[in-house]
């Protein structure tokens, strides 16, 4: 239960934070640590208004209970992990979760500081991919989810899909950080032109769809009856979400990126990153990360 909750709320900072950068309100807490000075809670009259101020102080109250929730974890880890041989990974694990946030707040204290500045904000989002993964490579181990064997072809192709899976979340992050959504109106962009970097991440998508699609018919040749089951279900998983956040991304376009489509977008790249590193995990893919 725990380690499902770290997962969620780990996929839950990210939201919160969308919903920051889309209301405006990524300075509704123009200070940090505090929120405003000589406070660390909104206080009445703020200049930045009620509203903002509140939308910003919900997404850093959400990261001390991310904190308490993470301890939580290391302190199961650290009892239910006795005599099990890959105890150190699992207490390791735990740790970088409980150090990881600690950064988050670090960095997102850096974005306040910067006024928005477009490189600590999409660092502060890409900072939550590898923090997402070992949340579920933790939840994996310590619910004894099931692996299976896979062949060498299956694996190469699976490894060129992750690593295109993190180029993808990666321009989406220059995306937003070069269009309307950057948390406030001042807010610097990258001054990268939003219609090109928009085709280019597009096109990573695309790519990204095809290989999947074909790493689907290469199980389906190379692999045993085990695979094709079960690390063929969590491709159909991925594929699912992947098409349906490529068709979101379109349609947000193409509607002159509105917030509700645009949050719907940031919620689908989480899934799309969870559903991704689940496949993973089920082949043990990616063995020296899924290590660490």
């Amino acid at each position: 239960m725990i380690f499902s909750a770290l997962v969620v709320l780990q996929a839950g900072i990210i939201v919160t934070g969308g919903a920051v950068r889309l209301t405006g309100s990524g300075l509704g807490c123009p200070t940090w640590p505090q929120c405003t000075k000589g406070s660390f809670t909104p206080v009445p009259h703020q200049a930045q208004g009620k509203l903002h101020s509140w939308i910003e102080f919900s997404n850093r109250l959400l990261t001390f209970l991310l904190i308490v929730i993470a301890i939580a974890a290391l302190i199961a880890a650290v009892k239910y992990s006795k005599g099990r041989l890959d105890r150190r990974r699992v207490i390791w694990l735990a740790i970088w979760q409980v150090l990881g946030i600690f950064g988050q707040g670090i960095l997102g204290g850096i974005t306040v500081l910067t006024h928005l500045n477009p490189l600590p904000v999409s660092g502060h989002f890409l900072l939550s991919i590898p923090l997402i993964a070992g949340a579920l490579s933790l939840r994996q181990i310590m619910l004894n989810k099931e692996q299976v064997a896979i062949s060498a072809t299956t694996r190469s192709l699976s490894q060129v899909i992750l690593a295109l899976t993190i180029l993808v979340i990666t321009l989406g992050t220059v995306v937003t950080g070069s269009g309307p959504h950057a948390g406030d109106i001042q807010a610097k962009r990258y001054g990268i032109d939003p219609r090109t970097i928009s085709w280019i991440h597009a096109d990573s998508v695309i790519a990204l769809i095809s290989l999947a699609i074909g790493l689907f018919f290469v199980v389906k040749v190379a692999d045993s009856q085990e695979a094709k089951e079960l690390f063929g279900r969590k491709l159909n998983i991925f594929l699912l979400v992947a098409l349906s956040q490529g068709v979101i991304g379109y349609i947000q376009y193409f509607t002159h990126l509105p917030e509700l489509i645009v949050g719907i977008h940031l919620i689908g790249a989480c899934l799309v990153w969870i559903s991704m590193w689940n496949l993973c995990l089920t082949g043990n893919v990616a063995k020296r990360l899924s290590r660490l």
